[in-house]
């Protein structure tokens, strides 16, 4: 560790006078570092794949950043050392969101899925949790989301028993079901794992992002996992369907749309999961 901060003051141009142990690193190690004017948050992690992550993460963070519409943590370094990998970002202080938080957080998640572009997809891959998360361009979001989300965590939990063969609907028939229910998507830039556990409101009161799984994709997909597992408040809502109303087919999409998160889910934490899971596919498929 004091190799680690070593490099860092000298990356920085700034003395760390002091570090200490935070919640907050989720899969990694995670530290407060004071510097001479200001704190910094540190991740640590020693798996092979770890910089890579890090690496996804920062990208993240700064697609979101250069959109100017939500705050995001400024990433300093992403580097390894030592057999360990490590992201220093600003360390922001939060504090417990109030209705007015959660009315101006809805307002800027809205405005950062008014960032679109042509294509679906992200300029590279990157993970959901600690599992790949591919990106490749498409023109057309029901392909996306099957080949892209859908197809590849559906294959990993047969390959791993947790879904029999028979459970898993054709390309022919999710093709057609999600073009119905999706309709006409515009590749809105997304957070990617919105759950209540990837945002904080600074004591300022400014939402911020962290730990996203970014890509262009449809903007329910966010929405959709922000109900998984609660977390926002109805203002949260209210404030964005000021800006994004609701689809017609909203039920739907969020059902689908958390399809792929319970299925990240199954395969990263196993059978606790699988109910949710089947429910989905046995009503729609």
């Amino acid at each position: 560790m004091e190799e680690i901060l070593a490099h860092i003051s000298h990356v920085l141009g700034e003395k760390i006078t002091s570090h200490r142990p935070v919640s907050g690193g989720d899969i990694s190690s995670a530290y407060l570092l004071q510097g001479s004017g200001r704190r910094y948050f540190l991740k640590v992690h020693g798996s092979p794949s770890a910089k890579q992550m890090f690496i996804a993460e920062q990208q993240g963070l700064q697609a979101i950043e250069a959109t100017g519409t939500i705050a995001v943590p400024h990433v300093h370094i992403v580097d390894s050392l030592g057999g360990k990998s490590f992201l220093l970002m600003d360390f922001v202080e939060s504090r417990r969101p109030g209705e007015s938080d959660f009315r101006r957080f809805g307002r800027e998640l809205a405005q950062l899925h008014q960032c679109t572009r042509s294509c679906f997809g992200f300029g590279s891959d990157n993970f959901i949790g600690s599992l790949p998360q591919s990106n490749h361009s498409c023109d057309n979001w029901a392909d996306f989301y099957w080949k892209e989300r859908i197809a590849p965590q559906l294959k990993m939990a047969c390959d791993r028993r947790l879904l029999q063969h028979g459970e898993i609907p054709s390309s022919e028939m999710a093709l057609e079901l999600f073009s119905e229910l999706f309709g006409e998507v515009k590749p809105s830039l997304l957070h990617g794992d919105l759950w209540g556990g990837n945002y904080l409101i600074a004591a300022d009161g400014t939402p911020y992002l962290i730990d996203p799984a970014t890509y262009y994709g449809h903007s329910m997909v966010d929405i959709a996992m922000s109900r998984l597992f609660g977390g926002f408040a109805t203002p949260f809502y209210d404030a964005y369907h000021e800006i994004i109303p609701l689809p017609e087919n909203e039920r739907s999409q969020i059902d689908l749309y958390q399809l792929y998160y319970l299925l990240v889910h199954l395969n990263l934490f196993g059978g606790g999961y699988l109910s949710s899971v089947t429910a989905i596919l046995r009503r729609y498929f």
